[in-house]
């Protein structure tokens, strides 16, 4: 193979080399990571109920809880990465959900299903989408020195800056732009 033919190659990737390129951005774009964990979390629990030991025993209530606690777990992962606007709610559904296998689902899966729920879960929770180049990054500006508060000022007025710009204490002549508490003697 010469040198021209590779470059050509590079320049032109097989349906594969596009797909490659394609899916990048669109994982990037989502909490990718954690959604897969919560799916695969999902699928160990549920695996577990079926397991045919003889220690899992499910009677009642708790048995239907043990088979659609992992089912939904399945569908917040999916829905965590096809619908990543809304992944503080389905991260936080998850993590109750892995939570509440414990007591469900054999022990939360073994303890794998539950863990890999809590990870992905909290994952998905983290993620934030990824600044842009050439965007401004906002950042809070700085804080106040002094936020005068509306009761502080009832006890002691805040100064006023004149025309020179100088500030000083309240005058006579003006008015404090709050009503003044009238003393009342209790004599008569």
């Amino acid at each position: 193979m010469d040198a021209g033919s590779r470059d050509s190659a590079d320049a032109n990737p097989g349906l594969s080399g596009r797909a490659a390129q394609a899916r990048l951005p669109w994982r990037h774009n989502r909490p990718f990571w954690g959604g897969l964990l919560v799916i695969a979390a999902g699928v160990e629990i549920l695996l577990t109920e079926r397991a045919p030991l003889p220690i899992m025993v499910h009677i009642g209530l708790q048995g239907i809880a043990g088979y659609i606690i992992p089912i939904v777990m399945v569908l917040l992962g999916l829905l965590l990465l096809f619908n990543p606007a809304q992944r503080t709610f389905y991260s936080l559904v998850a993590v109750l959900l892995a939570l509440g296998s414990y007591v469900t689902s054999n022990l939360g899966g073994f303890f794998v299903g539950m863990l890999l729920g809590l990870v992905g879960g909290s994952l998905a929770f983290a993620w934030r989408l990824p600044d842009r180049p050439g965007e401004p990054v906002s950042r809070p500006g700085p804080t106040p020195q002094h936020a005068g508060s509306f009761g502080l000022t009832l006890i002691r007025p805040e100064p006023q800056a004149d025309d020179e710009g100088a500030a000083d204490g309240p005058s006579p002549d003006r008015t404090p732009p709050y009503p003044l508490p009238v003393r009342r003697s209790e004599d008569g």
